[in-house]
């Protein structure tokens, strides 16, 4: 089956206007449009490092018990957490599974491994 949807958690956290710590999210596969669009932006056009922050706008589904995640709770991430999610947009829109490679530190025998977002350490 193919995977078009991811679910992470966030190293620090998103905390909202009451105060509510959100960690957990889903991110999906970005589109043509994800990409492309974002780039008639203003903000972009005046700052290209903004790209970055209209872009997870548009593929993190969901976060939280939040009902939508816009840009203002984009900007306001830990940049600890922004940098995971940075990461974690290159890695599972790559072709193929997110996967990282590894050896096996008792045979050395090399082999690959399924990235998994949800899991820390």
């Amino acid at each position: 089956m193919f995977t078009t949807e991811y679910e992470f958690v966030l190293p620090k956290g998103y905390i909202d206007e009451n105060g509510t710590l959100h960690t957990k999210g889903k991110m999906k596969l970005a589109t043509a449009a994800d990409e492309i669009l974002p780039l008639k932006d203003p903000r972009v056009q005046q700052n290209s490092s903004y790209l970055t922050i209209l872009i997870l706008a548009r593929v993190i589904t969901k976060l939280g018990t939040l009902e939508h995640v816009s840009v203002n709770v984009i900007e306001k991430l830990f940049t600890a957490d922004l940098a995971f999610l940075q990461d974690m947009y290159q890695r599972i829109n790559e072709a193929g599974t997110p996967k990282v490679h590894a050896v096996c530190p008792n045979c050395s025998k090399k082999f690959d491994v399924p990235i998994n977002f949800t899991q820390m350490g």
